[in-house]
């Protein structure tokens, strides 16, 4: 079984993240084998064996000097570019250890790979260089600003650029640029990274004043772990790495010789002109055409976050509109589609820094997505990865992620009933929906308001009400914001926490909602209170208490002694079962209900409890909220308790077979469109009544429709296995013994 589960993900990817690396080419992967296996010898060995290795060395040499144009100057084999990027600012910046510069400078473009300002920081400060270190400022197209170049070079020790960007495929003006430098600074050290231009760009290294150029193999379908460095010649050189005296002396260690034949492949296909697995540069052109077509049939309000007109054809770096970079990559993820949030080596990143460089919008950085595909694509994968993008459009409309005129609700099922939870670094807001497609909407964050109208147009629910637990005093009414951009106007007068003037409580199908004061975190305060006969099922308690903690009170209008009288209160209106729905979410965990605030909470506990009088308590809360002064990231409140309950992890393999034996159920956390783009049922060969689908925002509906048993066995599955074990913990700690996660997720199948 997990042989035909791995063949199964494996078949089924379209990869489209070219810039950050590519499959090796399968006659490249030939020559590597062969390198390895046949013509294995050291260059430096002085028998037969080892001259065939020397002569292949030297013969790839010549190759890549014609292939970027250099007639002259030196081409040295390195580990990939990060390695020419370092020897390239060492050698530069030792050759300046004694210049007499007042005010010396190291220049770098806004949009280099982080490799380059990294690099120019580090030897920078261990060299003892102590030269001013600037950005060249980019405009609106990410083009170097030539004027800033020509002030600031004069006192330049080194300046760095590139060829082409990685993450958006914008091409600089080598010819200006060139201009630019050496009419202020004739002898100053110029690198340009050209890793993105190799066989997208013709280059003529030897025409211009390039110092250095590094290059990386495997962005072009050659092994990791090989590239080389343009030297040109009679620019200062020291070797980065001493020892043996390989590479003349050069750069020392036992050369990549099967990295070095698979170079001297691709080179080879890049030469042959009667090749056909490099496609024209007019091919190239229409490759993005046709995806860029069929991203715009997909996402109505996309933006391309660059003129196509000054980017290689083979990056497409785009953005929706109030829909995430993650939701994107989650979706095309789940679809066998891989992309990039930006920049791969920068994955970790909130936001692109290259798009900031640029002075794009917030949303557009925030959002951006990097598609990208090799010069080597053919046909038939562009025309797979259309056909496969193009069938994302009804997945996100039933999603609500977009809200499409061609994709009607019809009989279709109102995937919002009940209460889901929508999220923004750690800020809550809820929507509540009943069988009669009535919805309520409580403490509507700004970030979250686009998809909230999105699943209310899409699903065509009746907008009963949108409330605010609170409003802080400097904070601009989200109530009245949420109506401008849903262009709607409120059913009734209401107060400025939007609940409608003169009515007690509202009917909701089966259910009665009503407001109670609970102030402390600030003087406005309220609890909602969802009833079903009498009983009280939800509780939106905004920031008085928070799961795992209680609400700031040293914030203006907060009182301590005030909390305390309203936690008391509200004790009073709930049930141990009753749902907590809190407006901040700092330790994930999604849901819990209030016999676990009591139990994970001793603060609380003994508030409810009796066991603390009014005056100690403010004095330890008093204690807690000094702790939090500094902390922006638990802004509204402290997280006293964080799930930490050991879990046990599952392989994919055993946990199918739980699944398949009925020992389990599997609950895929993914989120709906993840889910239906491709189903574990049909991935796995398991049986679809033992699979349910319970995304990470509907888990506090599961658990309040009582939908999950804690007498049954689950295992729960996403892409990396993260969101799963955050939901594990969170099952565990309302008391469900028998959860496991699938560790790694379907990523490691």
């Amino acid at each position: 079984m997990p042989n035909n589960i791995q063949l199964q993900l494996d078949n089924n990817q379209i990869y489209l993240d070219a810039n950050a690396t590519t499959a090796v080419l399968p006659q490249i992967a030939e020559v590597v084998s062969h390198a390895m296996k046949v013509c294995f010898g050291n260059p430096s060995s002085s028998h037969i064996t080892g001259i065939k290795a020397k002569h292949l060395m030297e013969q790839t040499r010549l190759l890549a000097k014609t292939v970027i144009g250099a007639k002259t100057g030196q081409v040295l084999f390195t580990s990939g570019a990060t390695e020419g990027i370092q020897t390239a600012i060492v050698s530069a910046l030792l050759s300046q250890k004694n210049h007499s510069i007042k005010k010396p400078v190291l220049l770098y473009g806004a949009t280099e790979h982080k490799a380059v300002p990294n690099t120019l920081k580090h030897w920078n400060a261990v060299l003892e260089i102590n030269a001013e270190i600037l950005a060249i400022p980019v405009n609106p197209d990410g083009l170097l600003d030539l004027t800033f170049i020509a002030e600031h070079v004069p006192n330049a020790l080194m300046i760095c650029t590139m060829a082409v960007n990685n993450e958006t495929g914008v091409f600089q003006d080598l010819e200006k640029l060139e201009h630019a430098i050496r009419n202020n600074n004739s002898t100053v050290a110029w690198m340009v990274d050209c890793v993105q231009a190799l066989g997208k760009t013709s280059l003529k290294l030897s025409d211009t004043s390039i110092d250095y150029a590094p290059f990386s193999g495997h962005k072009l379908y050659a092994p990791k772990g090989i590239g080389f460095l343009y030297i040109r010649e009679n620019s200062a050189y020291t070797p980065f790495i001493a020892g043996g005296g390989q590479e003349s002396g050069m750069r020392s260690g036992t050369e990549n010789l099967p990295g070095i034949a698979g170079l001297n492949c691709l080179f080879n296909l890049l030469l042959d002109e009667q090749q056909t697995v490099f496609k024209s540069y007019s091919q190239l052109l229409a490759y993005r055409e046709q995806l860029s077509q069929v991203l715009q049939f997909v996402f109505p309000e996309i933006v391309f976050n660059h003129d196509f007109n000054k980017s290689v054809p083979t990056t497409i770096n785009f953005a929706v509109k109030n829909v995430s970079s993650k939701e994107i990559m989650d979706l095309f993820d789940a679809a066998g589609i891989r992309v990039s949030a930006g920049s791969a080596c920068s994955s970790g990143a909130s936001r692109s820094y290259v798009l900031d460089a640029m002075s794009v919008p917030n949303w557009q950085s925030e959002n951006a997505i990097r598609l990208s595909f090799g010069p080597a694509a053919t046909q038939i994968e562009i025309d797979l990865a259309c056909k496969r993008i193009s069938q994302l459009k009804s997945v996100l409309a039933s999603a609500c992620l977009i809200v499409s005129d061609s994709e009607p609700l019809g009989d279709k099922e109102v995937c919002s009933l009940g209460l889901s939870q929508f999220r923004h670094q750690g800020a809550c807001s809820w929507l509540f929906v009943t069988d009669e497609k009535q919805a309520v909407v409580i403490d509507p964050v700004l970030e979250l308001m686009p998809r909230l109208i999105n699943v209310i147009q899409g699903q065509k629910l009746e907008l009963v009400a949108v409330l605010a637990s609170h409003q802080h005093p400097e904070q601009e009414s989200m109530i009245e914001l949420f109506y401008q951009m849903a262009q709607l106007e409120p059913l009734a007068a209401m107060n400025h926490l939007g609940w409608p003037v003169g009515v007690q409580s509202l009917r909701l199908g089966q259910y009665e909602l009503s407001a109670i004061a609970t102030p402390g975190h600030i003087s406005d305060s309220v609890s909602y209170l969802l009833k079903n006969n009498g009983v009280t099922e939800l509780c939106f308690c905004g920031d008085l208490i928070l799961t795992g903690g209680l609400g700031r009170t040293n914030l203006e209008q907060g009182d301590a002694g005030i909390m305390y009288q309203s936690i008391q209160a509200l004790s009073e209106q709930v049930t141990a079962n009753t749902l907590m729905c809190s407006s901040h979410d700092y330790s994930q965990s999604f849901a819990t209900d209030w016999q676990t605030q009591i139990r994970t909470n001793h603060l609380l506990e003994q508030v409810v409890n009796g066991i603390i009088t009014q005056n100690d308590f403010i004095t330890q809360k008093v204690k807690i909220d000094e702790t939090l002064a500094q902390q922006n990231e638990y802004f509204c409140g402290a997280v006293l308790n964080v799930a930490t309950d050991p879990l046990i992890e599952q392989s994919l393999e055993d946990a199918i077979e739980m699944v398949s034996d009925n020992v389990a159920v599997l609950i895929d956390i993914r989120e709906s469109y993840e889910h239906n783009a491709s189903l574990p049922q049909k991935m796995f060969g398991i049986n679809a009544s033992q699979v349910i689908n319970i995304p990470l925002n509907r888990i506090s509906d599961a658990i309040w429709q009582g939908k999950l048993s804690k007498n049954q066995s689950y295992v729960l599955l996403c892409r990396s296995g993260n969101r799963s074990r955050q939901a594990c913990l969170n099952l565990k700690q309302l008391g469900f013994e028998h959860v496991f996660n699938i560790k790694g997720g379907m990523a490691l199948a």
